[in-house]
């Protein structure tokens, strides 16, 4: 007697847990990105990112230095450029003062002993 009455109450609880298995959601598709895709994907994402910052940070430098460190620079620029020309003038006139005579023209020549 007791095999009907389990017999009887299997049925009946496959009969109500068959709707239940039909409402369940459905597995993880295969086809879903793996673990190396979405590591890709969030690369990309924080390079992105980066990119931005640099962007702005480089044009927060470059007026920075427009406005702070650019005056000042340029002064001394322009002593050294001062300092070169003039360095450059005094050995060009030393060397110029201890050549022996310069020939005018093609006919001219210095004495010969």
């Amino acid at each position: 007697m007791h095999v009907k009455e389990l017999v009887f109450s299997l049925i009946l609880l496959l009969q109500a847990c068959g709707p239940l298995l039909a409402q369940t959601p459905a597995p993880i598709q295969p086809d879903s990105p793996g673990i190396l895709q979405k590591l890709a994907d969030k690369a990309r994402e924080a390079k992105v990112k980066v990119q931005g910052w640099g962007e702005s940070v480089a044009g927060f430098t470059g007026a920075y230095y427009e406005d702070h460190i650019q005056p000042l620079t340029d002064s001394y620029v322009q002593w050294a450029s001062r300092f070169k020309s003039s360095v450059l003038e005094t050995i060009q006139t030393t060397i110029d003062n201890y050549k022996p005579l310069k020939a005018t023209n093609p006919t001219d020549q210095p004495p010969q002993n």
